[in-house]
């Protein structure tokens, strides 16, 4: 999806309450703005940048990984016993993505896992978590890294780049190709198509979803005939080991999960990473002096970037109280992971600093792969790239440096969201 300017909200607030309207220009220091929410002892209502409909917001570590596993807090509106009435934050979203769409296209778009709840998210999920093997993602390094360093190669060759428009978004979109398992031959239409859709300028988006559609239909005629060791072939095989087939539109649509969280958000995320370290010069420096450290940077910088900011958006099936707060049947909840991963009850006096010989606990240390049944599937793939990425970009390359000031950055704002680079131009 691309980046487009936005503006502050002007929302009305909702009877009885007075949302705070989170512009674009206060979520440019989202870590600032989010902590006085938590110290409010409810969770306080917003309207989320770009949107109109307030929603109550969970910013506390604890609180945000209580939410994440809610039984009460649904994704799917549908299951709230009786309906929820009013406005729907999450119904602006996929608007302000699908317009413009034909119908026929746009529902594999739409038909998003992370939208899902209960059994019909569990059989969807299932078959992708069998095919989403680590033996499948390790045997992957060995292509990030020849493909990284041929991109590499040819923009340091030039002396400057855009490190976000010409290496991390084309570097998630072959990786992406390799993992689904896109033919040699098709590729460089393929990446096409999905430069089209997921990152162009816009001008072709509708004929980037439809070559995707189409070509991904021919893609899955081709493995049931012919199996092969991609992910594509897998999800066919997964399906049919003692679960239910996914349908042909099933596939496309997990192909789409893929392509939409799998290339856009990794690839801002390698961008961010990257000037977060040009940011603070002491943890780079101390990076190249021992790239061991990198075990622990990239946990680090994926807690202290939290690319996905926002959530998605919860529903309450029913009255009941929640961090402090008396939520409503059918009220919208979501949750601010950025803010989560910033918080001191966590993280103590040092929540809001870089640190990249932080020492985690058990599991990721982090909330920004979320938690729960909607966990990321591809957190394994993200750190193997992250590491990679900064190894080339940064390590091997001591002199990578930003070429331009820093108040000489774009960025951008989308809905829901919030701020994000529009390019990161560095000298090699």
């Amino acid at each position: 999806m691309t980046s487009h300017s936005g503006t502050t909200d002007t929302a009305p607030a909702t009877a009885g309450s007075c949302p705070v309207h989170l512009a674009p220009e206060l979520v440019e220091d989202p870590v600032g703005a989010y902590a006085g929410f938590r110290t409010r002892s409810e969770l306080p209502e917003v309207v989320l940048p770009g949107l109109q409909t307030p929603a109550r917001l969970v910013t506390r570590y604890a609180e945000v990984k209580a939410a994440l596993t809610e039984p009460r807090l649904v994704r799917d509106r549908s299951r709230v016993p009786g309906g929820a009435d009013g406005a729907d934050p999450q119904a602006e979203l996929l608007e302000a993505a699908l317009g413009g769409f034909p119908a026929e296209y746009a529902r594999y778009v739409a038909g998003h896992l992370a939208l899902l709840d209960g059994p019909e998210h569990a059989r969807l999920r299932t078959p992708l978590t069998r095919a989403f093997t680590a033996r499948r993602i390790a045997a992957l390094r060995s292509f990030v890294e020849r493909t990284a360093e041929d991109l590499l190669r040819g923009l340091a060759a030039r002396g400057e780049a855009d490190l976000l428009g010409e290496f991390a978004y084309p570097l998630a979109t072959v990786v992406v190709c390799e993992l689904v398992g896109v033919e040699e031959d098709d590729r460089d239409r393929v990446c096409a198509w999905i430069h089209d859709f997921a990152y162009g300028d816009g001008s072709r988006t509708v004929d980037g979803l439809v070559g995707i559609v189409d070509y991904t239909r021919e893609l899955i005629a081709r493995r049931r005939a012919a199996p092969t060791e991609d992910l594509v072939s897998a999800l066919i095989g997964a399906s049919h080991d003692g679960g239910e087939p996914l349908t042909e539109d099933e596939l496309v649509s997990v192909v789409f999960l893929l392509i939409s969280t799998g290339i856009t958000p990794p690839a801002l995320f390698l961008a961010h990473a990257v000037l977060a370290l040009f940011d603070h010069p002491e943890q780079l420096a101390a990076l190249r002096a021992d790239p061991a450290l990198l075990e622990r940077a990239v946990p680090e910088l994926l807690r202290h970037v939290s690319l996905v900011r926002i959530g998605a958006s919860t529903y309450a099936t029913e009255d009941f109280e929640f961090a402090g707060t008396a939520l409503k049947k059918g009220e919208t909840v979501t949750v601010a992971l950025l803010a989560a991963n910033h918080d001191a009850e966590e993280y103590g006096e040092t929540a809001d600093r870089l640190d990249i010989t932080r020492e985690f606990g058990r599991g990721d240390g982090h909330l920004a792969f979320g938690h729960g049944a909607h966990y990321c599937l591809g957190a394994a793939l993200g750190r193997l790239v992250t590491a990679v990425v900064l190894d080339q970009v940064l390590v091997r390359r001591p002199g990578t440096d930003l070429a331009v000031g820093r108040d000489e950055l774009e960025f951008g704002h989308w809905p829901g969201d919030g701020f994000h680079l529009l390019r990161l131009p560095v000298r090699f």
